[in-house]
């Protein structure tokens, strides 16, 4: 098989779409909210009509995209699908190769202030000796990804991202780091593309192992408090998992739609919420990422594909053997397992169990993820 050579991008959004983009923002037609709700009832009224006030009047989107396109764009044919993705090569000699992999509602440009960190780290006050060289894709049917025919879940999405890092861009060994569907995706590849997938980073708890048992009274105490945390959180999972086309027609004739049912994950799944953990400028790049690349629709698709392959556990009696990292963030929303059970599925090398921050990890703390990565990188063997 030839490999396809990366093609140069750069984001380009046609003047057309963002007026058009604006016009349905100011002419958005405001409705009720329960008295005194707050977030209680999911988002905020009153800080959507801040956050479209500034949207509408404040927010530069041309500045945001030079920012994007300040990072090496490509694309190139996986699988039969074009895949976006950001590659910069890092300082010196040595540099590892690390795939980066967002999820949802996130995007690639979650890890836009940990590029430069972890490929050039003397310009951080670090060591050379620590650099990357940083690939981070758009997931297929997310951003600038092409959009797939139908859904495929985060176990295919690691055969494609596997094919990416080997035949295209030539990695005999990479380390994978993944939060959200990315953790699912590290995790896979960490199952069957090893020993090219030579390590994996996570997190968010990925698919949990198969075929054993919750022994510990703390194990048995996590499950009964993450159950109860899912029951709450859970309602935007069972419509993705299910009927995602029903929502698609609302979410995709409406950026105001897309931006209160992206926000609203960003506030309470974030340390501070969404205003303070991000600020309106970061959040509604984001949010513009789904709009203007009409993928919405799409992105929501690797939840049914997730649930109709049934690869929420590992396969019994499987455990992921490379070495496997752990960041732990205290306002990730599901908490991780103890690690007596999370041991029974993954080789567990590394586990921090950070201060601060929450599910967008490199969003939210750029600092603490790239120390993690980097500490981790540094138990491998060369």
């Amino acid at each position: 098989m030839t490999a396809c050579k990366p093609k140069p991008f750069s984001i380009e959004v046609a003047q057309e779409t963002l007026e058009g983009v604006l016009a349905r923002v100011r002419a958005y037609p405001w409705h009720e909210m329960p008295e005194d709700g707050g977030w209680s009832y999911g988002t905020n009224i009153d800080y959507m009509k801040e956050l479209c006030a500034y949207w509408a009047d404040g927010y530069d989107w041309r500045a945001s995209e030079a920012e994007l396109n300040r990072l090496p764009q490509y694309t190139a044919e996986v699988d039969g699908l074009d895949i976006h993705f950001v590659h910069e090569k890092g300082s010196g000699a040595a540099a590892r190769p690390l795939l980066l992999v967002h999820g949802w509602p996130g995007s690639f440009y979650e890890f836009a202030d940990t590029v430069g960190r972890l490929a050039h780290p003397e310009r951080f006050g670090g060591d050379e000796g620590d650099a990357f060289d940083v690939i981070v894709p758009s997931l297929p049917g997310f951003g600038f990804s092409q959009k797939p025919p139908k859904p495929i879940g985060p176990r295919r999405v690691g055969t494609t991202l596997g094919k990416l890092m080997e035949d295209v861009l030539g990695y005999e060994a990479y380390i994978v780091q993944g939060g959200d569907w990315g953790s699912y995706v590290a995790t896979w590849m960490g199952l069957e593309r090893a020993p090219r997938c030579a390590a994996i980073h996570l997190n968010m708890m990925s698919a949990l192992p198969g075929g054993v048992a919750l022994e510990t009274a703390e194990e048995k105490a996590w499950h009964k408090a993450a159950r109860k945390v899912w029951r709450a959180e859970n309602a935007y999972f069972l419509m993705q998992a299910t009927k995602p086309q029903t929502l698609s027609y609302a979410m995709m004739d409406s950026p105001v739609g897309i931006a209160a049912w992206i926000v609203e994950k960003f506030d309470t799944w974030s340390d501070s919420g969404a205003e303070g953990s991000f600020g309106k400028d970061r959040l509604l790049t984001n949010v513009m990422i789904y709009v203007v690349s009409r993928t919405f629709n799409t992105a929501s698709w690797i939840y049914r594909a997730h649930v109709d392959a049934g690869d929420a556990r590992l396969p019994s009696g499987r455990r992921v053997e490379v070495p496997v990292g752990v960041a732990s963030f205290p306002r990730e929303f599901i908490p991780w397992a103890p690690r007596s059970f999370i041991e029974k599925g993954y080789n567990v090398t590394h586990w921090t169990d950070m201060p601060r921050g929450g599910h967008f990890a490199a969003f939210e703390a750029p600092d603490l993820f790239t120390d993690d990565v980097r500490a981790f990188a540094r138990t491998l063997k060369p």
